[in-house]
C-alpha cells in the first residue's frame, strides 16, 4: 500500500506559479503511473497530468488540454516524489489538487479517476484574478 501526501498549494495571483509535491511512503512507487487530478467546488474530479517511468531516464508524461504548455509533471524516484510545476496560472485552475497512483492491474489509460486506487488528501490551490 502506498501513502501519498500532497503539499505546495496556496494562494497565488493570476499569471503566477506554484509547484506541488506528492510524496509517497509505504513502498517504492517508481513503477506506478502517478497522476494529478483536481476538483473545483460543484464540479467533478478531472484529470490534470500523469507520468509513467519506463526505466533509466525514460518517462512518459500526459496532460489535459487545459494545462498543456503551462503545467509540467516530473518525478524523482530517489526521493519517491512526483511534482507538478504550474505556471501561468489562471483563476479556472482554482481547485483541490490530488495525486494518485494507478491500479497495478490497469495497464492502459490515465484519464479516468477510477483507474487509480491510492489517493492523497489533496492540497488547495487558489488563483486570484
Amino acid at each position: 500500500q502506498v501513502q501519498l501526501v500532497e503539499s505546495g498549494g496556496g494562494l497565488v495571483q493570476a499569471g503566477g506559479s506554484l509547484r506541488l509535491s506528492c510524496a509517497a511512503s509505504g513502498r517504492t512507487f517508481s513503477s506506478l503511473v502517478t497522476g494529478w487530478f483536481r476538483q473545483a467546488p460543484g464540479k467533478e474530479r478531472e484529470f490534470v497530468a500523469a507520468i509513467s517511468w519506463r526505466g533509466g531516464s525514460t518517462y512518459y508524461a500526459y496532460y489535459a488540454d487545459s494545462v498543456k504548455g503551462r503545467f509540467t509533471i516530473s518525478r524523482d524516484n530517489a526521493m519517491n516524489t512526483v511534482y507538478l510545476q504550474m505556471n501561468s496560472l489562471k483563476p479556472d485552475d482554482t481547485a483541490v489538487y490530488y495525486c494518485a497512483t494507478r491500479k497495478e492491474g490497469q495497464r492502459v489509460g490515465v484519464l479516468r479517476a477510477d483507474f487509480y486506487d491510492n489517493w492523497g488528501q489533496g492540497t488547495q490551490v487558489t488563483v486570484s484574478s
